[in-house]
């Protein structure tokens, strides 16, 4: 009797939950059936466990709630004792901030009619046509000023005052680790001459000494556009110029005396270059300027195979650096931006030479017989720059010789009539004492320390064969045989000072580099 009474306690209490029972038993297998489901859809479609968990959570404490009545004992050896909520051991995800509002964009200007009845036009830039600041390269002049030598965007510059400021940040292990900031000076050595981009040189001369105990350091270029003219805000570009590793600087380089007494830098190359005419170049100026000269040739695209192997002995030989800056076309510069160029090389080995010559590998420095190049130089020893008279030379007429050895000649050999022009103002290229300059330019520094003189008649000029350079055929087209000629309403006279050296020349190319370049094309 006992045991049927328990039987229907047991039956009352499971009718008593049959509603809920169900409920649960249906939600079951809804979750059955979206688990299949799941493996169908697409792997970028997720649901995360959390998400699953919080779920579950929801329905148990819906389903599942607290009885109101305590079953018996005998109950509750039937029953399980139902687990704590899941939402009460998993706290639900956080929800993600909501993302921050995008600043309001700023007024496009319009149209505006003025008080005088014009009408103003707007004109609105999107994007950026030139860079804020290209650098070539960054070098110390002394022991607490550096320069940093690129390009800009010209119109930046030509409708705004863009600033800059120099920073150097020493390393950690720096006796002296706090970084200093002066005002950068900007010098524009390309007198108006860029197109897209001029050339700037920063001078950064700081009021202290800099990286003296040589722990090394970094030196940074801010480049801030001031506006840029049309716009109402200021950019500002950080750029890392230099960077000094412990143990790197030989300070000593500033004091000391130079390596070389005369050094060359050349211009952009660039076009189809004469082989044979860089050949008898080199060879004249090497003599010209003794063992202690270099030159530093840049190719601007002109150094082809042919030209290479006319440089590659004289660089074995230690008188030729060759540089390849076909990389600065895409800037769009003056004359392949030769002004950064010539700017870079002043910086570069200033400490390295007494003396800096500027000039083309059309032109040829001559100096009288009875001087030799230090005689003259030292006679300019007090200036810190001295220009170089033009003799402007025919790159058509040739002295006429028998036997067709007019032909056989060099360039320089041949091409022997000067043109007498009067009243033509003709460029002169010059030389420079280059621990006094500050930047530089084509035919002249302007941006020095000392003195300049043009005086320099009867002691040294240079020969101009403009327009030989870059043809690669006999240069030859008219073979006279007089001391005088007009040549398309130009006055010529023969000159055959430049062309007494050819001899020497030769025999000591050979000497040099023996017969390598004899089969040297023109």
């Amino acid at each position: 009797m006992g045991k049927e009474k328990e039987k229907k306690v047991l039956f009352g209490a499971v009718w008593h939950f049959a509603a809920e029972l169900k409920l649960l038993l249906t939600t079951l297998v809804i979750l059955c059936s979206l688990a299949t489901l799941f493996q169908f859809i697409p792997s970028r479609f997720t649901i995360s466990t959390s998400d699953l968990r919080f779920c579950i959570s929801r329905v148990v404490s819906q389903v599942a709630p607290p009885p109101t009545t305590s079953p018996s004992p005998s109950l509750q050896q039937h029953l399980v004792e139902a687990p704590p909520p899941l939402a009460a051991i998993l706290p639900p995800p956080p929800p993600s901030p909501p993302p921050p509002s995008p600043p309001p964009p700023p007024q496009t200007p319009k149209d505006q009619k003025l008080e005088n009845g014009a009408l103003k036009r707007a004109f609105n830039p999107y994007g950026a046509a030139a860079y804020s600041f290209v650098t070539m390269g960054s070098y110390r002049g002394g022991l607490n000023t550096f320069a940093i030598v690129g390009l800009s965007s010209k119109p930046l510059h030509f409708f705004a005052k863009p600033t800059y400021r120099c920073e150097w940040v020493p390393f950690l292990n720096s006796s002296n680790s706090k970084p200093i900031s002066i005002v950068g000076h900007k010098i524009l050595p390309d007198w108006g001459y860029g197109r897209v981009y001029t050339v700037v040189v920063v001078n950064c001369t700081f009021p202290q000494p800099i990286n003296v105990d040589n722990s090394g350091g970094r030196l940074f270029l801010y480049a801030s556009t001031s506006g840029g003219g049309d716009r109402n805000l200021n950019v500002t570009d950080t750029i890392e110029a230099m960077t000094e590793t412990p143990g790197s600087v030989d300070l000593s380089l500033f004091t000391t005396k130079p390596k070389y007494e005369y050094f060359y830098c050349g211009s952009s190359l660039y076009g189809g270059l004469s082989p044979q005419r860089v050949r008898e170049w080199m060879a004249y100026h090497v003599r010209l300027f003794g063992e202690r000269s270099h030159f530093v040739i840049h190719d601007a695209g002109g150094v082809h195979e042919e030209v290479l192997e006319v440089l590659k002995p004289w660089m074995e030989k230690g008188y030729v650096t060759l540089q390849d800056i076909r990389g600065q076309e895409r800037f769009d510069g003056y004359y392949h931006n030769q002004f950064m160029v010539v700017n870079d090389c002043l910086h570069r080995y200033k400490f390295m030479t007494k003396w800096m010559f500027f000039f083309d590998v059309d032109e040829y420095i001559y100096v009288p017989p009875k001087s030799t190049i230090k005689t003259v130089m030292d006679s300019l020893s007090e200036y810190s720059q001295f220009t170089i008279e033009q003799m402007p030379m025919s790159s058509k007429l040739c002295l006429s010789e028998p036997n067709g050895r007019t032909y056989r000649r060099w360039g320089f050999e041949k091409l022997v009539y000067r043109d007498v022009k009067k009243g033509i103002r003709r460029d002169r290229k010059y030389a420079v004492q280059p621990r006094n300059v500050y930047a530089t330019g084509v035919h002249m520094s302007q941006n020095l320390a000392g003195k300049t003189t043009h005086k320099t008649e009867g002691r040294i000029k240079y020969f101009h064969y403009h327009g030989t350079i870059a043809v690669r055929r006999e240069p030859c087209r008219n073979l006279i045989n007089s001391t005088e000629i007009t040549f398309e309403k130009t006055p010529y006279v023969l000159d055959t000072a430049i062309r007494e050296a050819a001899g020497s020349v030769k025999k000591f190319e050979l000497k040099m580099i023996g017969s390598r370049l004899q089969r040297t094309r023109q």
